[in-house]
């Protein structure tokens, strides 16, 4: 059985893995990854003997997805992981999911974490219904998203780097105004782990240099909340 394993994994805290993720990762016959020396310090920690290590990512190209297809053709096992979080999400390893399912090959997920699930999960804000836009795009099409914020009545989700972390709150305060509820998750599950509650313009106060580092999720609540 042609077959891949789809396995999440830590966002940030090794701790963060199920017991099926790891038995995954014992058992396959190869891994597929992003930075094979990131997951070595995963695979370490769970004493998951050294595998086939593979590395899949953004620049990599189909004749890579090709070879890799085949192998798991030819009846091996194997897993694919990101960095941190669920493959497939804001992650290069969709353009290889996509591969395999065109080419037949059964995929298996195993759940786990993933950054924006764990940053709702304990917003307080309305999410029967909500949209995830991943990582804004850095211009073309930047400003429409921000524009259909400001009427927006769901909770809307994105992903945003260090480097223009700042510029958003700026954008928002000028698209939806200083008095939008947001909620802005910073070092997710890790040491410095932070989740601030407030309105755009209170976060602009909050978030000086001293405390604008690691990875960002923001939300944006409904402009009735």
């Amino acid at each position: 059985m042609s077959e891949l394993f789809i396995v999440a994994t830590p966002i940030g805290n090794l701790e963060d893995i199920s017991f099926r993720a790891v038995k995954t990762l014992k058992e396959v016959d190869f891994i597929i990854c992003e930075d094979t020396r990131h997951t070595k310090i995963l695979l370490n920690r769970y004493d998951i003997q050294t595998k086939s290590l593979v590395s899949f990512h953004a620049q990599s190209s189909e004749t890579k997805a090709m070879e890799i297809s085949k192998r798991i053709k030819n009846g091996k096992t194997a897993a694919l992981i990101s960095d941190a979080g669920t493959p497939g999400i804001s992650d290069p390893g969709f353009k290889l999911i996509k591969f395999c399912v065109e080419k037949g090959i059964k995929l298996i997920p195993i759940p786990g974490v993933s950054a924006f699930l764990t940053l709702i999960s304990v917003s307080g804000f309305p999410i029967d219904k909500f949209y995830f836009g991943g990582f804004l795009p850095h211009k073309k099409g930047r400003q429409t998203i921000l524009k259909n914020l400001a009427e927006s009545e769901v909770s809307q989700v994105f992903y945003e780097s260090v480097h223009r972390f700042s510029k958003l709150l700026g954008e928002l305060e000028n698209f939806v105004g200083g008095d939008r509820k947001i909620c802005v998750g910073r070092e997710l599950t890790k040491l410095h782990e932070e989740i601030f509650r407030g309105t755009v313009k209170q976060a602009q106060a909050h978030f000086k240099k001293e405390n604008t580092r690691g990875e960002f999720v923001v939300l944006v609540g409904p402009k009735s909340f």
